[in-house]
């Protein structure tokens, strides 16, 4: 793995959101690619424990069937693992050949845990990848939006994934909040009145903390 940039050194494990992503570049399936490479787009980075292993090829073949609705989003795909190159083209070839999808977007490899470990995907002491199911999604400023957590033995749920980035993208372009459960159509949350003047244009028996909008 040939990953270089000096925003990796003395990042604290553990990003916070609204940090800057740290940048890197390295080695992928798709050749060289650069952190920097995605400004202007939206980005779900996202790791997994080892190639060759049941959870992570099915999430893989979720990703890529769900990759054109992540493109209309403006939103791109970036796998990583610290499993080697040959490794990520051997499984990803044995993924075509076994289940006919061919994984078209990048999965980096990361075999000496800089990436893993600038984003606090391991542990700075780890030795190993063994806890590593971590997302990212990382707007076109190169900011971190959010972070999704799962196990090791838990599959990620594409969907909600990709319905978390909408909503996101929803929430900043409308200036309004999802509730729970929040799909495109679905009416949006006001935010809650934070003066008396906004107080004052208020229905009678409407709650200051809680306007729906309807789409």
């Amino acid at each position: 793995m040939d990953a270089t940039n000096s925003n990796l050194g003395g990042v604290p494990a553990g990003l916070r959101l609204n940090d800057k992503a740290p940048g890197f570049t390295a080695r992928s399936t798709a050749g060289e690619v650069s952190l920097s490479s995605y400004r202007g787009r939206w980005l779900l980075f996202f790791s997994h424990p080892a190639d060759f292993t049941s959870v992570c090829t099915s999430e893989f073949i979720a990703f890529t069937r769900a990759r054109d609705k992540f493109a209309k989003l403006n939103c791109d795909l970036l796998g990583l693992s610290v499993d080697s190159l040959y490794s990520h083209l051997a499984w990803l070839r044995d993924i075509e050949r076994s289940f006919g999808i061919k994984v078209t977007f990048p999965l980096i490899e990361d075999s000496a845990m800089m990436i893993a470990k600038a984003y606090g995907m391991l542990d700075a002491s780890s030795e190993n990848s063994g806890t590593v199911r971590t997302t990212y999604a990382i707007d076109p400023e190169g900011i971190i939006r959010a972070i999704v957590w799962y196990p090791m033995n838990v599959g990620r749920s594409v969907e909600e994934l990709l319905r978390l980035v909408e909503a996101l993208q929803t929430s900043e372009r409308e200036c309004a909040l999802t509730p729970e459960g929040w799909r495109p159509g679905d009416a949006l949350i006001e935010p809650a009145a934070i003066s008396l003047d906004e107080t004052e244009q208020l229905v009678e028996g409407q709650s200051w903390y809680y306007r729906e909008r309807r789409a």
